[in-house]
């Protein structure tokens, strides 16, 4: 895929990895092998961020507070933070395109797509949504990333599309559209292992990852499209995905995939796991 973004190497508990033209060194607890570049190249970087001793930047006077990529089609702010983020995670970027392609086929089939987007981060899933026709809320419990993704709304040229932008707590957010009967033919979500809302609601998967399904389940539509889970928790393996959509949408018929994220450079570099994913598919999709 040719973008932006690239891993050139990874291992030894570490990345490097180049956006646009920023090279940075991040840790990756995944990357279990030894890396394959040598040291000097993997010191000839932009700057590095560690968690040893608490999160810290190694030379952040370096990077610009802010710069521009294009990834998977779609264009993105990227600004340091104190967490290590920088307001895109490209292993989703294959998701993205599966978004934009299926919601565009049913855009053809139907005429309308109308897909939520939870957890939705830097807006990555609802841009591509968004690229491919459909109507989108887009909601997360931080007003800072919310504003962030309707930054990168406006680099990708869609201040106008339909777009619904929501600051709220997941859960409570999703039983209010379930008594409005409000319905959706595309769910995604991507939630993460801890977190909280915007009134302090404590978030954690294990405990309400159960209920969030329940709950998107009963906001599908009648003839729904699709349902995409990912998640970056290590005890959730795409098989544990699979098998719980698998049991939750049983009813719906249609099909489920899973599968590893992976952050991917060129041919010859190691692909380096980063979460898992499943999705329901409509037979009829």
């Amino acid at each position: 895929m040719n973008d932006d973004y690239e891993l050139i190497d990874s291992g030894d508990g570490r990345k490097l990895e180049r956006f646009g033209d920023v090279k940075l060194v991040r840790p990756a607890g995944q990357a279990a092998w030894q890396q394959s570049l040598t040291e000097e190249i993997w010191q000839d970087v932009s700057a590095g961020f560690d968690r040893e001793g608490g999160n810290r930047w190694h030379n952040r006077h370096n990077l610009p507070d802010n710069w521009k990529v294009t990834v998977a089609g779609i264009t993105f702010k990227l600004s340091s933070t104190d967490f290590g983020h920088l307001g895109i995670f490209p292993e989703q970027r294959v998701m993205w395109k599966w978004i934009r392609e299926t919601v565009q086929q049913r855009k053809e089939q139907t005429g309308t797509m109308n897909v939520l987007n939870l957890f939705a981060y830097s807006g990555g899933s609802t841009l591509a949504a968004a690229q491919g026709g459909a109507e989108v809320c887009h909601l997360d419990a931080s007003k800072g990333m919310v504003d962030w993704a309707r930054e990168n709304g406006l680099l990708n040229g869609l201040q106008d599309a339909p777009i619904r932008w929501i600051v709220d707590d997941a859960i409570g957010f999703l039983r209010r559209e379930v008594k409005r009967e409000r319905r959706y033919d595309g769910i995604i979500l991507d939630p993460p292992s801890f977190g909280r809302g915007k009134k302090g609601e404590v978030f954690k998967i294990q405990d309400a990852l159960p209920e969030l399904l329940n709950l998107c389940r009963d906001l599908l539509s009648e003839n729904p499209s699709f349902l995409l889970l990912s998640c970056h928790t290590p005890e959730y393996s795409p098989m544990i995905l699979k098998n719980l959509l698998t049991q939750g949408l049983k009813d719906l018929g249609g099909t489920t995939d899973c599968g590893e994220m992976l952050l991917t450079g060129k041919p010859d570099v190691m692909p380096l796991p980063s979460g898992a994913f499943a999705r329901w598919t409509a037979s009829n999709k």
